[in-house]
């Protein structure tokens, strides 16, 4: 007889194409797995189950109602803000998250974002297979400027792991560090000189954004936000879309007030083909993928194991809704 708990992945693909295993999880639990579910599917598949692990898939409080043998919730990431947590609260489910999984990948994306902007090494390689270099009078030639991160100045909204560890590889670009934190948490951060945001916009030339999303964050990279910044400033979003007004950018960026703006997210995934940053220049964009470093899925799912172990032997960990 199986007594396993009944344990249901409701949108397992982008964690695991079909590079990884869900095989100790299936070792803990009698797992379903399903890449993907629309929301009409969601009770459905969930109904009989003990243990839900999501990703992206909303779970409201009206389908939570409908789940009577629900026990426990993990996420697939860090964020849980499609989750109503008061709802399983109430009903006292525990629900954990991936937290701190995605450090080193995320502060890596920022600095491809960063070398992109100084170095424009995709637009030079195109440049070089057009027949530019071919057709050249002379050695070399450069038709958009390059530029040295030494002593230009970071600005960190947000410094938590990832900003952080964002500001030690700008240390070693040697560059300057200037953050804004609202929770006032400064440990092992020597190399940096805190400040207000306002502070941070206006001498910042590059601005990455380590916040999460909430009321005061939903559009907080706008219009006012950019008209503070430094000419030639270039803006980096790796937190969420929604951090950001994206048609204040995509108006920015073209009569020439920002200069350049890098996002891995938007405010709607996958976007819609009238997102005003899909048509703008000077727009880097892709799409969610800082965080999918194959070794970084392998941590996030060493995390969940930890997770839904830890739930069976009775102490869950990493639980965000306590």
């Amino acid at each position: 007889m199986n007594n396993k708990l009944k344990a249901v992945i409701l949108d397992g693909y982008t964690e695991n194409p079909g590079d990884l295993s869900w095989e100790r999880v299936a070792e803990l639990t009698d797992l379903t797995v399903y890449d993907r579910t629309p929301p009409e599917a969601v009770v459905e598949r969930s109904r009989d189950a003990d243990i839900l692990i999501v990703n992206k898939v909303t779970l409201t409080e009206e389908i939570i109602e409908q789940l009577p043998n629900l026990k426990y919730v993990s996420t697939l990431a860090t964020g849980y803000n499609q989750i109503d947590c008061e709802a399983l609260k109430r009903r006292g489910i525990p629900l954990s998250n991936i937290p701190a999984y995605s450090t080193n990948a995320v502060a890596q994306m920022v600095f491809s974002y960063i070398l992109e902007y100084t170095n424009r090494v995709a637009e030079y390689t195109q440049s070089v297979k057009n027949g530019d270099w071919t057709n050249c009078a002379d050695f070399c030639y450069w038709n958009t400027p390059v530029y040295e991160l030494d002593g230009k100045t970071l600005g960190i909204i947000g410094f938590g792991k990832i900003g952080k560890r964002v500001s030690e590889l700008a240390n070693a670009f040697g560059m300057k560090v200037i953050a804004y934190t609202p929770s006032g948490k400064k440990d092992g951060a020597d190399n940096v000189v805190f400040t207000d945001m306002e502070t941070v916009i206006k001498n910042s030339d590059y601005i990455t954004v380590h916040c999460p999303l909430t009321p005061q964050t939903t559009g907080l990279i706008n219009k006012d936000f950019i008209s503070k910044t430094k000419q030639g400033a270039c803006i980096i979003n790796t937190a969420r879309g929604a951090v950001a007004n994206e048609q204040d950018i995509a108006d920015a960026l073209n009569n020439g007030s920002l200069s350049y703006y890098c996002t891995d997210v938007l405010s709607t995934e996958p976007p819609m083909a009238d997102n005003p940053l899909l048509s703008v220049k000077n727009c880097c964009i892709t799409p969610h993928i800082a965080w999918a470093a194959y070794e970084t899925r392998i941590r996030l799912m060493g995390i969940l194991e930890n997770n839904i172990k830890s739930y069976i032997d009775g102490s869950p960990i990493n639980v965000v809704n306590k």
